[in-house]
């Protein structure tokens, strides 16, 4: 018998007619007496004293003439039993594979209460309910015959996902996204102007610099936020499209301020290149396409005028003050500038004290 979630026992489970039963010895009345006085049968008595039926809503109205208790107390009571039974059943059916889900999904639960999308409990039984809940599924089971049919994703066949994990941390994001409220309606356009603000927010400290960014983006429609990313779900980037805005959803997979940025353009590529052709985009790290080529183009030409880089690049023997000046003419921090040569010379070594380190506090 595996653990319960609150000690829910058949035992400890009273039906109605144990209530009845309490009400005629009060009152000293037999079951005879009480269907005369209710109009029903004898039997049809007996059976709902002995837990065999439920109170009708009929035999719940004769029974506030006939004992004085209201109608509404009887339907109460039989609701209540009702409910203890669907979730004993509920218990009994839940299945060893369940479990064994919930323990692998161990960190984003915790990261899901965390949150306060479910509540906090550490028992497995709780959890399985929990997530059902949170996932829609009447069983946890069903997740993974969703991984053709409903969810759409674009990954290569070297990625190592768990679909598990990547559905619990979707649906995460999609929850999360829904208390953004998001007053106008997606506009591509709108967007496509605010790039530059979009750009001056990497001069702010990271938080204000997410919130501010929550606020520019809300302006376009787009409900904007960052979440941590898991093993088994190997994401740097979600969008999804809802009936009037776009969740855009990036992951925390590194410290450095420059990856974070470059990663940033590189999803509002993939929105503006009019990559989002389904209802919704899972952006796996270190997959190679068409698609994520062209979206890397456009951070970079986004982030770093190309004509300008590539005059400035071919100075010889570039200094600090070099890189920061060329920052400050292309309205960026130094930060993205060391890291494109960084990643262009293969060498993460180059100019590292321009770098910024993000703490993140998710």
């Amino acid at each position: 018998m595996m653990e319960k979630t609150n000690g829910l026992s058949l035992d400890f489970i009273i039906h109605p007619g144990e209530t009845i039963k309490e009400a005629i010895e009060d009152r000293d009345i037999s079951q005879e007496e009480l269907a005369i006085r209710t109009g029903f049968s004898p039997k049809h008595v007996s059976e709902v004293i002995n837990g065999k039926k439920g109170i009708s809503p009929s035999f719940a109205k004769s029974l506030e003439y006939a004992l004085g208790i209201s109608t509404s107390f009887w339907i109460n009571l039989q609701g209540i039993y009702d409910q203890e039974i669907l979730e004993y059943e509920e218990q009994e059916n839940i299945s060893k594979d369940e479990i064994e889900i919930v323990k692998k999904l161990k960190d984003l639960i915790e990261y899901a209460q965390q949150l306060g999308i479910i509540d906090k409990n550490e028992n497995y039984i709780a959890q399985v309910m929990e997530l059902r809940k949170m996932c829609n599924v009447n069983k946890l089971t069903y997740i993974n015959n969703l991984e053709n049919s409903q969810i759409a994703y674009r990954k290569s066949k070297t990625i190592d996902s768990d679909f598990f994990v990547l559905y619990v941390w979707m649906r995460i994001c999609e929850i999360m996204a829904d208390k953004i409220e998001i007053k106008n309606q997606y506009n591509e356009e709108k967007l496509k102007k605010n790039i530059l603000k979009i750009k001056k927010c990497m001069f702010l400290n990271v938080d204000d610099a997410i919130v501010k960014l929550k606020s520019i983006f809300a302006s376009c429609g787009i409900a904007f936020q960052v979440v941590k990313n898991f093993h088994g779900a190997p994401v740097q980037g979600f969008i999804k499209k809802n009936k009037d805005k776009i969740i855009l959803t990036m992951t925390i997979r590194q410290s450095y301020a420059d990856v974070f940025w470059f990663t940033l353009f590189h999803e509002l590529g993939h929105l503006l290149n009019g990559d989002i052709t389904t209802k919704q985009y899972v952006d796996f790290e270190n997959c190679k396409s068409d698609r994520e080529n062209k979206a890397d183009e456009f951070a970079k030409n986004a982030l770093i005028n190309q004509n300008d880089y590539d005059k400035f690049i071919k100075k010889q023997n570039i200094t600090e003050e070099e890189i920061i000046k060329f920052a400050n003419e292309q309205n960026i921090a130094p930060f993205i500038v060391v890291g494109r040569i960084q990643k262009e010379e293969n060498n993460y070594k180059l100019f590292n004290n321009l770098k910024t380190r993000y703490k993140w506090k998710y």
